[in-house]
């Protein structure tokens, strides 16, 4: 399990409905680690989201610590919850993870086709840069 999983799947248990947990995703949102503007660029851009999302990294002390940002509400709070799940955990932690989280709060089934895509891509992309710096670093 990730460092924040369990706290994240029990912030989403405390909310009675959808329009609720999609204004905590909201609330995520605006408190994102963002991403330096000068790196939304096209290397950072999540290709297949709805928006425009962009994410980034850096590699200290043997964690991945992820950055991010996008141009709509609803996806700039699907980054920040995936840089809380993700950030501060090792890239073999992250390769080895079982990507169930999102179903144990049932998140994927309340988001439009494309969302869900683009939340899949974000993934995909962390995914990669761990691979990436597991391979560099050992």
């Amino acid at each position: 399990m990730l460092l924040n999983e369990e706290k994240l799947i029990l912030n989403f248990s405390l909310f009675n409905n959808w329009e609720e947990k999609y204004e905590y995703l909201i609330e995520l949102g605006e408190d994102i680690c963002f991403i330096d503007p000068e790196k939304k660029t096209s290397k950072h851009l999540i290709q297949g989201c709805q928006s425009k999302v962009w994410l980034d990294f850096e590699f200290k002390n043997d964690k991945l610590y992820f950055y991010g940002d996008s141009d709509a509400l609803i996806s700039k709070g699907l980054v920040a919850l995936i840089i809380e799940l993700y950030s501060g955990n090792s890239p073999k932690d992250i390769l080895t993870h079982q990507d169930n989280f999102f179903e144990k709060i049932n998140l994927k089934e309340h988001l439009s086709m494309t969302r869900s895509n683009g939340l899949s891509m974000m993934i995909k992309k962390i995914k990669k840069y761990a691979y990436e710096q597991l391979n560099k670093n050992g």
